[in-house]
């Protein structure tokens, strides 16, 4: 541990790994690059990374525990995919019980953080499951619903273009789907979630694009409204490219029937979602990396000030 940054590996070197990597490098406040382990030793972001200075292993996360910076690592963030996370995180746990993982699969072995709702609960947790892509990008909007009426039911659907996907992505779809609804139950707060994920592949790529819609009690639509306003200006904070569409829909429907709920009268919002990403990587298409990458970066960041500021009190 340096006086001033934690050092950080990456186990992952495809397109999320890459894009963080140079999130670090460029943007590290209190987080600095150590490592990037990978499994494919002719893949970009070892190549990227080796030329940047980092140490890099095409030997994964033992490769990683080998290198002579290991040692020095605070902070693992996994981008690799659920399976794999699992056995990557007891792997590191036998050799540093108290190393942070901030996983960036499906895996959800540790709490769900969605940095604008939850991620202050969660700064001592020695795990923390980002969700994923949709989750980050449309949980906070069903939080923002529900903080003002009670969400009887919420559905989410997560347009990225398919250059965007990588194989660990690609790998993840059905944990993508139980991960994500599930979240935005836990986080989100509504009583029942799911969540869609639509690969798109248009060429030209389009941009990341988010539909939320939510079923709730009756309550004041411009209360509703606000409500998102807001929290969309909390997550531009960190993601720029973080948009609304065009204004948020209301419809007041009657005996509506929920699965599990039976008929019930209340409103409808529906929120349509923008994402362009910073082009760290790949093109500003890919929003779904950058609002990934830079949820998993805020709330790594979040960790180590409070681990800096505690070594030094």
């Amino acid at each position: 541990m340096s006086e001033s940054k934690l050092k950080a590996a990456i186990i992952g070197s495809g397109n999320i790994g890459t894009d963080l990597m140079i999130k670090i490098l460029r943007h590290g406040h209190h987080l600095a690059m150590g490592a990037m382990a990978g499994i494919d030793a002719a893949s970009d972001g070892l190549a990227r990374a080796a030329r940047m200075g980092v140490a890099t292993t095409h030997e994964g996360v033992e490769g990683l525990t080998r290198l002579p910076v290991f040692e020095e690592i605070d902070v693992v963030f996994d981008a690799t995919s659920a399976s794999a996370h699992v056995k990557n995180d007891a792997f590191l746990r036998r050799l540093k019980p108290d190393i942070r993982c901030v996983d960036l699969t499906p895996a959800a072995i540790g709490p769900y953080c969605i940095p604008v709702v939850n991620g202050a609960e969660h700064l001592d947790a020695k795990n923390v499951n980002m969700v994923t892509c949709g989750g980050q990008a449309t949980i906070p909007m069903v939080a923002a619903v529900s903080r003002v009426a009670k969400v009887y039911y919420a559905e989410i659907v997560a347009s990225i273009s398919s250059r965007s996907a990588g194989p660990g992505t690609r790998a993840n779809i059905d944990e993508f789907t139980e991960t994500t609804s599930k979240a935005i139950e836990v986080v989100g707060g509504a009583g029942k979630g799911k969540a869609i994920i639509v690969l798109n592949p248009a060429e030209p790529p389009l941009i990341m694009r988010d539909t939320v819609c939510t079923f709730s009690e009756l309550v004041d639509e411009s209360a509703v409204a606000a409500s998102v306003a807001q929290a969309v200006a909390a997550v531009r904070r960190y993601v720029p490219g973080y948009r609304l569409k065009q204004e948020v829909q209301f419809d007041r429907i009657e005996h509506l029937h929920i699965p599990g709920l039976g008929r019930l009268s209340g409103l409808r919002t529906t929120v349509f979602l923008e994402v362009e990403g910073a082009a760290h990587y790949l093109p500003a298409y890919a929003g779904n990396l950058d609002i990934m990458t830079s949820a998993a970066l805020t709330t790594a960041e979040r960790m180590a000030e409070r681990i800096l500021k505690a070594v030094t009190a």
